[in-house]
This record gives C-alpha cells, sequence and structure tokens, in this order.
C-alpha cells in the first residue's frame, strides 16, 4: 500500500489542478458573459456557432481555437459568450470533438438575408453567380473552393462573345481569388474587381493574429494547400504570392456599383469604368462597403476608413470619427503615439454597446489629455489643413491632417435586391 500512496497523492494532486483550472475558467467565462450582456453586445454580427447542450462534453476545445474569446465555458458546458466578438471563421466547430456545434446565421429575435442559391452557385437570376461569405460561407479554404466549384459552373456556360468577358468576378477575398485561379487555368476572359487596395477580403480586417484551416484546400495552378493553423499576416502574403506568380488580373480600388442586364450577358458598373460579360460571380463579404459621412471634402485624400498603422500617424493631427469599439480602439492607439493629436468625434451623447475595456482604455486617454472627445458632433467639412464640426448648431474649425472614419459598412442587400437576387432569411438557422 505504501508504493501506491505516492501516486495516489500525485493523481489526486491532478484531479486537483485540473478542478480548480476548470473552475476558474468557467467562472471567467461567466464574467465576460456578464459583462457582454451588461454591455448589449449579444447579438453575433454574421456566421456564428451555436452549441447544442446536450452533446457538449465541455472539452473547451473550442475556445481554445477561438483567438477572440467569443466561446467560454459556463456551467460545465461550451456558450457564445461574446458574440460581437465571433467572426465566423468556424475554427470551433472543426474543434469540437462530439460535433456539437453548428455554424448558424441569425438568431430568433435578429434574421440574416442570405442569397439564394443553386448546387452549382447560381442565383435566381440566370448568369448571376454567387460565392464565399455572401453565400454563407465564412469558412476560409470552403469559400475558395466555391468560388473554383463557381467557375467551373460558369464554364459550362459556353464562352462570350469576343467583345466580353466570360466571367468579371466581384471580391478578392478567398472566394475571388480562388474562383480567378480557376478562371485562369480554364483559360477564361476574366477580371476581379476589388473596391479596396488589398488582397484578403474580409480576411485582411480580422483583428488577431491567428486563423485556423483545419483542412487543405486544391486551388487551380497552385495544388494543394495545407495551413493547419496560419497567422492573417502569412496568409495575405500567401494569397499575395500566388497574385504575382500566375499574374492574375486584378483592378483595386474598382468598386461594383451595379450590375445591369446587357443582351445574353450584363455590364458591370464600377468605379474604373463598365465591364461588359456574359457571367459575374459575386464573392464579396458582408462587411458591405464603408458608410460614408455625405459631407464635402470626404473625397479627399486624407481621409480613410480604417486604421492600418497607428505609427504611420505619428507627430499627425488625426481625427476619428464613429462611436463602436473599432472607433475607440483607433482613437486609444493614435493617443500612444509620439507627438499626434488626437479627437474623436460621434454623433450621439454617449457610447453605447461598446467593450467595457475600450471604453475604459479611453477614458484613461482623455484623462491624460491624449485623445479629445467630441460628443453630440458630426463632420461638417472637411479640408487638407483643417475639419469642421457641428455640434449643437455651432461650427467650430479645427486643425486638422487627416480623418479616419470607422462608422461600420452599408450592407449590400439592396444593391443585390436591385439586380433581382432573391434572399431568405435565418433565424438561428444553418
Amino acid at each position: 500500500m505504501s508504493n501506491v500512496l505516492p501516486y495516489l497523492v500525485l493523481a489526486a494532486l491532478a484531479v486537483s489542478l485540473h478542478l480548480y483550472l476548470r473552475h476558474r475558467r468557467e467562472r471567467k467565462g461567466a464574467a465576460v458573459k456578464a459583462e457582454v450582456l451588461a454591455a448589449g453586445l449579444n447579438e453575433p454580427p454574421s456566421l456564428h456557432p451555436i452549441v447544442d447542450p446536450i452533446r457538449c462534453i465541455g472539452s473547451g476545445g473550442c475556445t481554445h481555437v477561438c483567438p477572440e474569446g467569443a466561446l467560454g465555458i459556463v456551467a460545465g458546458k461550451a456558450e457564445l459568450i461574446n458574440a460581437a466578438a465571433c467572426i465566423g471563421h468556424g475554427a470551433c466547430a472543426a474543434a469540437c470533438p462530439v460535433e456539437a456545434i453548428q455554424l448558424v446565421f441569425g438568431t430568433e429575435r435578429r434574421g440574416v438575408d442570405i442569397p439564394r442559391v443553386d448546387p452549382h452557385f447560381e442565383s435566381n437570376v440566370p448568369g448571376l453567380f454567387i460565392a464565399g461569405e455572401l453565400g454563407g460561407m465564412g469558412l476560409i479554404r470552403k469559400a475558395a473552393a466555391q468560388g473554383v466549384q463557381a467557375v467551373d459552373s460558369i464554364r459550362r456556360r459556353g464562352r462570350a462573345p469576343a467583345d466580353r468577358y466570360d466571367v468579371v468576378i466581384i471580391g478578392a477575398g478567398p472566394a475571388g481569388l480562388g474562383a480567378a485561379l480557376a478562371a485562369q487555368a480554364h483559360g477564361l476572359r476574366y477580371v476581379v474587381l476589388e473596391q479596396e487596395d488589398s488582397l484578403g477580403g474580409s480576411v485582411y480586417h480580422y483583428p488577431r493574429a491567428k486563423i485556423a484551416m483545419t483542412a487543405p484546400v486544391t486551388l487551380p495552378l497552385v495544388g494543394q494547400v495545407r495551413m493547419s493553423e496560419v497567422s492573417k499576416e502569412k496568409l495575405l502574403a500567401f494569397w499575395q504570392e500566388v497574385v504575382e506568380r500566375h499574374g492574375l488580373k486584378l483592378s483595386f480600388k474598382d468598386a461594383m456599383q451595379r450590375v445591369e442586364p446587357d443582351g445574353t450577358g450584363f455590364v458591370v458598373h464600377a468605379t474604373r469604368g463598365d465591364y461588359r460579360t456574359q457571367s459575374v460571380l459575386l464573392a464579396i463579404g458582408r462587411r458591405g462597403s464603408p458608410r460614408k459621412l455625405g459631407c464635402p471634402g470626404e473625397e479627399l485624400p486624407n481621409v480613410v476608413y480604417r486604421l492600418i498603422d497607428a505609427e504611420q500617424y505619428r507627430g499627425r493631427r488625426v481625427l476619428v470619427v464613429g462611436g463602436g469599439d473599432s472607433a475607440l480602439e483607433a482613437a486609444v492607439q493614435l493617443s500612444e503615439q509620439p507627438g499626434t493629436t488626437v479627437r474623436l468625434a460621434y454623433r450621439s451623447a454617449a457610447f453605447n454597446r461598446v467593450k467595457v475595456k475600450n471604453r475604459q482604455a479611453l477614458e484613461a486617454a482623455v484623462a491624460r489629455g491624449r485623445v479629445a472627445l467630441h460628443l453630440n458632433t458630426e463632420v461638417a467639412s472637411i479640408d487638407l489643413g483643417h475639419v469642421s464640426l457641428s455640434s449643437a448648431g455651432t461650427a467650430e474649425t479645427v486643425d486638422n491632417d487627416d480623418v479616419i472614419v470607422c462608422a461600420g459598412g452599408v450592407l449590400p442587400t439592396p444593391l443585390l435586391q436591385a439586380m433581382g437576387i432573391a434572399f431568405d432569411t435565418k433565424h438561428g438557422t444553418a
């Protein structure tokens, strides 16, 4: 018995440590859930997981692969504790050992409109195809595969007349780039239109270091791509190398404005001109186009709609516009740069639906004099050397170098409906 006792003690210590760590993890999950509920951030913005509590065994595998901290263990079961942080990459579902997680759109309270497509990725409008995030697929590898499959369907429609493209691909995210590789491999006449100046689509905006691609994907001209866990930066570098190596035809800062029927095909009206094509593949995300302020001067080159690198604004006078988490985070990051003057303008009297830590960080920056806060304020006009702010009917002009607008995006639903595309509303269903 004396020989067994040390092992029993070690086993008891191991079990005690496991229970302690589990209890601490559950307390943390419950605290985050309560904080998020209090802040009104419990509605997921897009594709998100739901957990079957009967099947869930509380292993925590899903929480370990969620860098955003959207999932936690509460009362022994996995739960979506921070819905607003979820970006729908789906790594949690792949990591669940008992398949207790399903990825869905919408909730009982808030429906999400998803375009209606057939198994060949064609919408109810013949010749208009949809792949990737817009069609309900947030997983990177599957979105890329859908782009490839959609082009295979487009190829089977036959070649277009010589005066038009076989396909115009809208969006340079995983689905659009997969589609471009397929079009290039099949010798189709194509072009990819991207409204921004960067590759990656929604991936470009991911606010974290790691994303998960849990299974390989086979891409035309590239072959099998296996990335079990890869950083956002590495994935974007991979796509950039693919574009350069294979000479993919991309047109940046060329936003689709509308698509109209044109004989047996379509004409795509975009920023840089009109594109006549036999087929259109919509491979855009669900973020939509940046919401504009609608004020004079917004078209100037010193106005941008996201903060990429705070350091580039060192020593500058910057106005951040918006009242969400992205605006608060941008203002705080800018305030940490030496010599940078930061103002934050928001049209309402208080910040609602923002994370507590962002609110606290902003309050600290304001208290230190690093951020000047302008509530109940709108931007009246923008110039290269100053901006005009309006509050309660009073205008104030302040010196300014750059404007960063963090006002969210305009969903593409009305634009797509104008094309005749039908939608189904999802209330917590796949």
